[in-house]
Parts: C-alpha cells; structure tokens; sequence
C-alpha cells in the first residue's frame, strides 16, 4: 500500500464536485421522484429529509454525474452554517442528485474515503472555512477553496485502521441513539395511550378489556367520562393547572461565565428534540455570582423562554454528575409532592407544540411568561394510576438516561481523538487500547 504522502491539498486526493442547478419551479413533492440535496438537507453529520424533501422526475445521462454514491461526503457552501455543515450519505438515503451550492468530496486512490470523512468533520476544516470564506450576510465558499484545505496523508494502512477506530465509535453512538428512539417511542405511546387517548376507560366502557394491561392495573381506570374544561375527562380525574402542581417555576440566573472550573450552566442549545445535551453547556464563576436554592433536581423539566424558533423546546432532566443550574433564558418547572415528575415531564413535552405558541413579543426579542405556564390546563389521574404508569415508563426513561450519558461521553473521546488520529500524532495501538477501555 501506499506510504505516507505528508501534507498536501484537499483537491490532490479528492475529487470535488459542486452540484446541478436545479429550476426549483420544477421540482415534485417528497416520494414523487429522485431525492435532490439541496443546501437545506445538508446537516451537522448526517442529511435532513421530512419537510425539506424535494425530488427531480427523472434521472436522465446528462445528470448522471451528479448522482451521490454511498459514502459521498456533501458539505453546504453558503448560508451562516457554512464550513460547518457536512454529510456522509448511507444507504438509508437512497439514490440522491447533488444540487447547487453543495459539494460533493470523494476520495482519490491516496485517500481512503472513511478517513477522509473525518478529516473534514474535523473543526480544522470548519475553522479554515470560516476564516477564509466570503460574502457578509450570506457567506459562502467556492470548490476551489475547498481544494485548497491542506490535510495530512499518511499511509493507507493507517488511513484504514484510524477510520475503523473513529467509525467504531460512531457505530456505537448510534446503536446507542437507535435504542434511545425505540424507548422514547414505546414510553410516549403508553403515555398517550394512558392519559390522551384513554384507552383503558374506552375499552371498559365498551365492556372489553384493555389490550396489553393486566387486570390489576386496569381496575385502576373508570369506564366512564365526565365534562371537564378539558371536554371529556375519565371520572373522578382532576383538571387543574401546572402552577397548581408545581414547588418551582423560575427562570434562571444571568451567569458570570468562566472557561475553567465552575457551575455547569444549561442553555437553549442544550435542550433540543426532548433531549438534554450537557456537552454544550458553560461553566458559571460561583464566586462573583452565588446560585443558593438555584441547583437542579431530578425530574426538572427545563422549558426555552426566549427567541424565534427556540422558544417552547422541553426537556427533562433524568440524571445529574454535578451540580447544574440553567441561565436566564430557560425556565424550570419542578412538579410538587402531589404529582409524579415522570407524568409532569411527559405531559409537557405532549404540549410542547402548544407551548410553543405562548411566545409574547417582537421578533428577536420573544417571550414566555412564568404566568403562561403556569395556567395551562392539565388532567390529572388518581395517585394509584400515577403510581402505577411510574413502574411501567420509568425503566424506560432510566435506560434512555444512561444511553444518553453513554453516548454523550462516546461522542466526547471521538472528538478527542479525531484531530490526534487524523494528524497522525496518536500510535494506532495507543488508540486501541483507549477505545477499548471506553467502550467495555
């Protein structure tokens, strides 16, 4: 195999092409044709399809170049994500067509194309494209440029082997986010079987018994319903307020940010598709600014309080390692002795989409009041029904917890090694053994 090459230009051992320039009046709804990346699919790691799916009718010869194989790495080349955003497409993509203003990167002999993925998913690339790209409310990058990134090359062996090292951890990662999704889905499907849907009281209205639910459990639900402010409420429920069953409700503090030791500060970024990501959160200096009756608790559920497009993404905190407060721009609502926290966080993360709208204000400078929250509506169950729902989706939401925490700390050494493995400063079998000792 070939031997180490040294530091060289992007563009001496990739092929890099930017894509067609698809009349956009012409495209087809999602799953009426041939996928088109487009600059708005190109994501941090992977490629985004639901809304922003857009489809070309036909592949004819003269297209045929610009056609993505299964490893094609596809970087967005305007926009503010720009240099930051970076794809490589799998299998689950399917056949796809490379628009314009995306670049496609495939390796060239000398470059071994899963090391090369994780030279430009590195933030050396993301760097260099920040700092030498142009244009000032729409900045963007040209091919040129991007052949010009000057990277390392050492030998193929090593290319193979240090990929095999850093896609190790990523195929853990996302095993890991696989079955974080299959047990978010099973814990939100009884939920909303329990406490939206009703199916327990319908079923034994109706003189059945409810599936999947022993008869212990069932004898818990009433086979009727009442008209509450909520419209149709199972008897003998209550219908009463958040603020009513909560012991907190504030928004956080204005944090005296610090780069070394100090209080782990979450923030809006933090908080996305119900999860919570403490890798992106700061630290607060304790000294110039005290955080007493601030601190977290298990079952908090953290709500985005300020901002376009942020405002009303919930998460709940299943774990804490530290001590961990919020800023000023993320409210926390701590459920009170009467109400399990398990059933607080899932029901409003049922109403996020609602909580969403309570944003008050101009653009840019949206908010959502305490009073807000607090005075959204809520049914709740009997104690024993509560009781009973915590023994069935608390496991879950624990396992997902400690994926989360795994995957998290995963992604973190996969960061730490990336730039050593790729600049060749780490011994593969040095590398080995740390993989090995973080992932028995």
């Amino acid at each position: 195999m070939s031997s180490e090459l040294g530091k060289v230009r992007l563009g001496e051992v990739a092929d890099i092409f930017t894509g067609f320039a698809f009349r956009g009046a012409e495209y087809l709804p999602k799953g009426a044709g041939i996928r088109v990346v487009r600059g708005d699919n190109v994501t941090e790691h992977s490629l985004r399809w639901a809304e922003k799916e857009k489809c070309w009718p036909i592949v004819t010869k003269n297209l045929e170049p610009f056609l993505l194989r299964e490893g094609d790495i596809v970087v967005g080349m305007d926009g503010s994500k720009v240099g930051k955003n970076f794809a490589s497409v799998s299998k689950v993509d399917g056949i796809c067509l490379l628009a314009q203003r995306v670049a496609r990167i495939r390796a060239k002999p000398a470059m071994n194309q899963k090391f090369m993925r994780y030279v430009i998913c590195n933030t050396q690339f993301t760097e260099y494209v920040q700092s030498i790209h142009t244009g000032t409310s729409i900045p963007h990058i040209s091919k040129s440029q991007i052949e010009n990134f000057e990277v390392f090359v050492p030998s193929l062996n090593y290319q193979i082997d240090a990929g095999d090292i850093l896609n190790s951890l990523d195929d853990r990662i996302n095993l890991l986010r696989e079955t974080n999704a299959t047990l978010e889905a099973i814990a939100k499907a009884i939920f909303k079987s329990w406490f939206v849907d009703f199916d327990p009281v319908h079923a034994k209205q109706q003189g059945r018994a409810p599936e999947g639910m022993d008869e212990a459990t069932a004898a818990l639900f009433p086979d009727s319903f009442e008209e509450l402010e909520l419209g149709l409420v199972p008897t003998g429920w209550k219908v009463t307020t958040i603020g009513e069953n909560t012991s907190y409700l504030n928004r956080g503090i204005s944090p005296k940010y610090t780069e070394s030791r100090g209080v782990l500060v979450i923030n809006q970024k933090c908080i996305r598709d119900f999860t919570l990501d403490v890798t992106k959160a700061r630290r607060h200096d304790n000294m110039q600014k005290k955080i007493d009756g601030r601190e977290l608790k298990i079952g908090d559920v953290l709500v985005n309080s300020t901002g376009v497009g942020t405002l009303g993404r919930i998460a709940q905190v299943l774990s804490l390692d530290e001590t961990t407060i919020v800023d000023s721009h993320v409210t926390v609502v701590r459920a009170s002795s009467n109400l399990s926290w398990n059933y607080l966080g899932l029901v409003l993360m049922h109403k996020q989409g609602e909580i969403e709208s309570f944003g008050e204000g101009t653009t840019g400078q949206t908010e959502l009041s305490r009073s807000k929250l607090a005075s959204i509506k809520i049914a709740v169950p009997s104690e024993q029904v509560l009781k009973k729902f915590d023994n069935v989706s608390l496991p879950l939401r624990q396992r997902f917890s400690d994926n989360l925490k795994q995957a998290q700390t995963l992604a973190t050494l996969r960061d730490t090694l990336l730039p050593r493995l790729i600049s060749g400063q780490l011994r593969l079998p040095e590398a080995a053994t740390i993989l090995k000792e973080a992932t028995v």
